[in-house]
């Protein structure tokens, strides 16, 4: 699906969008890892950016420093891990993250809209879904989820019984080896009218001509 139409006439809002780091970041490494997102959506767009609750334990980086790598929850709550690909019963952490994410909404806000990467999205999703279901903790207009997927966890399957009306943008890669394209477009059937954005790089949020093709109407379809 194509790209909403900007509005006509000058745009002067700068939105405020709430970001969500992936599995194993937090809000220090995301913020590096999107400088040119940041970079080109600066005069469209003001992005926050929080850690998840949970850390994740005995990760070290390579010379020995510790990165506080964080996550939104564990699909393995006695070893303390998560994988995408996990089909599991009981899940730990998700209701931390969802204090952590409405204490922002209240400490921060108010947001526009909010934007997940990989488990962030993932977690975004869901976030939608409380939204349309009148948890009045989040309120937000637009979501962008870039490598976003469904849970696998039996007891995240009420996230996706409805069918979500949030405007959304769903952003994968064709050759995303961590969080595969099918994954991704699979969560964006649980969407009322998804934009759809591809790109044939990995696992990153692209930023190049292409994109920004359709990243900026479908923000200054929500700019006054």
């Amino acid at each position: 699906m194509s790209a909403p139409t900007a509005r006509s006439g000058s745009c002067t809002q700068v939105l405020r969008i709430l970001a969500l780091h992936g599995y194993w970041q937090n809000e220090h490494s995301f913020w590096e890892r999107t400088g040119s997102l940041r970079k080109n959506l600066k005069n469209r767009a003001e992005i926050v950016m929080i850690s998840a609750p949970l850390t994740i334990p005995e990760l070290e980086a390579a010379d020995g420093q510790r990165e506080d790598p964080r996550g939104w929850w564990f699909s393995d709550p006695e070893k303390s891990t998560f994988n995408a690909m996990d089909e599991t019963k009981l899940c730990a952490g998700l209701e931390e993250s969802l204090d952590t994410v409405a204490k922002a909404f209240s400490e921060l806000g108010p947001f526009n809209g909010i934007l997940g990467f990989s488990q962030g999205a993932a977690f975004v999703a869901m976030l939608c879904a409380l939204k349309q279901g009148g948890d009045p903790r989040f309120q937000f207009d637009f979501a962008i989820l870039v490598a976003g997927f469904k849970s696998r966890a039996s007891e995240h399957a009420h996230f996706y019984k409805g069918p979500i009306t949030v405007p959304s943008l769903h952003v994968f890669g064709e050759t995303d080896r961590v969080i595969p394209g099918e994954m991704s477009q699979d969560l964006a059937t649980h969407f009322v009218n998804p934009v759809l954005l591809t790109h044939p790089g990995g696992h990153y949020i692209p930023v190049c001509a292409a994109q920004k093709k359709v990243y900026f109407p479908f923000l200054d379809s929500f700019r006054k």
